[in-house]
């Protein structure tokens, strides 16, 4: 018979965070039946949780910051790698400032936690994990992005970004390690499970699988990404997990080997050849180069024979995950960079000119004026855009469909997806970058028929039928950067009005006023598609 041994599933070899005393209050020791008890009060657990999703909508770690600047010093790098990375660092010194977060979309606020079982708080843990959420984002000038069900088919906003996601696992010890991640809706979306077979675990199979795949990513979720590929896993759900956790560089210190138990490991090898191939691919940081990702982690995990779940998921420019504890010295956090300006380069990166787009004449000549120019073009905007996202887009959707007329201001001005994060005071506006553009993909056709929609302004990559209503309707596809939220409020954004649907929140339809406001050609008049090659 077999002897039996535990194997730890995901045995990290090592925390090297570098992390920073909050507070020794709400914390005491107590010697029971020969065992040190750590007792948290509960106001320790929501001071942590506040200072957490506060700092991680504002701060991002020195090495994801180290990474924007490898690629500015990379003579490889393309001129659009290189603006990308430059403009995403700009926005991070706008960010750190405190007042405008990375992202609008400041996300679902998820806890993964740790708590040894000789940690004793008596009260619902998540109960006061959430009141820190809560506090966070009733304070700081976050966006609530969290639609809660009235029915199967009626939702509202919830007004405070709860619910939020805890999982809080078991573990032995008087210790208690957390991990808050603020998702956004992007790269949330761009988590993708594979159901496959033992067939994969080739080295030919298993390489044009991710050759194919990894275009399932795209653009709109904000690379350059740090990407998450696990092979297996005892379920599809244990396989997703270890995707999210992977991509925020929890499971950076596993083994790199695996063992009889089954233990979950890192392979380098795959993670060099998979950094390869996302390199050759072109896509680059939005808008074609090298940097498609920052790095990779490839985890590989036991399944059933039957079994073979692969996993892929990303942490977007807005890498927003941020560790904690809480120990005999105290509750602790990790330190992010509040002074991102060192990793800037003394000058700018010399790139070609912008093209100049007034958006204040007829929609006719703006048309006319990106006729003139190929995918790819980087163009400077200024003038009116009219914001609109999902909820606007549905119910201009239901006009059209009752018979009513398209609104003027979707005729007038180009349209930009997009839902802004809370204006702070003295501001014109708050973190106001781009959405995904692809979720508004099936209402173009028939709005630009309507007369709307004709030049779009978003992030991410297009389907085929928003190429196709382009071509057939004289319309154009712009691509704003996805992620720098903070610079384009600071810098770009000169006022916000709402003037539609005001009971939609950040969903309203707006009308905003820009200037110096980067964009690039992606989908043109002519059935061209910048994306296409990648598709």
């Amino acid at each position: 018979m077999s002897e039996f041994k535990y194997q730890k599933p995901f045995p990290i070899t090592k925390d090297s965070t570098k992390y920073r005393l909050l507070t020794k209050d709400h914390i005491s020791v107590v010697d029971f039946d020969g065992r040190k008890i750590l007792k948290v009060a509960p106001e320790g657990l929501e001071l942590l949780s506040q200072a957490a999703y506060h700092d991680v909508s504002f701060y991002l770690r020195a090495s994801h910051l180290k990474k924007l600047e490898t690629i500015l010093k990379d003579p490889e790098a393309t001129d659009n790698d290189r603006f990308v990375a430059y403009t995403m660092l700009l926005n991070q010194m706008v960010a750190a400032a405190g007042e405008l977060p990375t992202c609008q979309d400041t996300g679902t606020a998820i806890c993964v936690a740790k708590k040894g079982e000789d940690v004793y708080t008596g009260v619902n843990d998540a109960k006061y994990i959430s009141k820190g959420v809560f506090n966070t984002y009733q304070t700081d000038n976050l966006r609530f992005s969290q639609i809660v069900p009235q029915t199967m088919l009626k939702e509202k906003n919830s007004g405070t970004n709860l619910p939020a996601q805890i999982d809080i696992y078991a573990e032995t010890g008087n210790k208690y390690e957390f991990l808050f991640i603020t998702k956004g809706g992007g790269s949330g979306n761009k988590t993708y499970l594979y159901q496959m077979t033992k067939s994969l675990l080739t080295e030919e199979n298993l390489t044009n699988f991710v050759k194919k795949h990894i275009m399932d990513l795209g653009t709109s979720a904000c690379p350059p990404y740090h990407l998450a590929f696990v092979v297996g896993g005892t379920s599809a759900e244990a396989n997703l997990a270890t995707v999210k956790k992977a991509s925020a560089g929890y499971l950076d210190h596993l083994p790199t080997e695996g063992n009889d138990g089954g233990q979950a490991f890192r392979d380098l090898e795959w993670e060099d050849k998979i950094t390869k191939i996302c390199q050759e691919s072109g896509v680059g940081a939005q808008f074609g180069g090298k940097y498609f990702v920052h790095d990779v982690r490839v985890i590989r995990l036991p399944r059933h024979a039957a079994s073979c779940p692969v996993g892929l998921g990303v942490s977007c420019s807005a890498d927003r995950n941020v560790k904690g504890k809480i120990t005999e010295e105290g509750i602790f956090l990790e330190e992010l960079e509040k002074s991102p300006g060192q990793f800037l380069p003394k000058e700018a990166p010399h790139l070609k000119d912008a093209i100049e787009l007034d958006l204040d004449q007829p929609m006719d000549k703006i048309r006319e004026e990106l006729s003139k120019y190929p995918v790819k073009t980087r163009f400077s905007l200024r003038g009116t855009l009219i914001v609109a996202r999902d909820m606007a887009h549905a119910r201009i959707s239901e006009m059209l469909a009752n018979g009513e007329e398209m609104p003027q201001y979707f005729k007038d001005h180009p349209v930009y997806y997009a839902g802004p994060a809370k204006t702070p005071k003295g501001m014109a506006s708050g973190s106001f970058g781009p959405t995904t553009a692809g979720r508004m993909d099936p209402y173009v056709d028939a709005f630009q028929k309507a007369g709307g929609s004709l030049v779009m302004v978003a992030k991410g990559n297009r389907s085929q039928q928003v190429t196709d209503a382009c071509k057939a309707n004289g319309g154009f596809y712009l691509g704003s950067i996805g992620g720098p939220a903070a610079i384009l409020a600071k810098s770009s954004i000169k006022s916000v009005e709402v003037v539609d649907f005001s009971e939609l929140g950040m969903e309203a339809v707006r009308k905003i006023r820009i200037e110096d406001f980067p964009a690039f050609l992606l989908v043109d008049d002519k059935g061209n598609d910048f994306f296409a090659d990648f598709k």
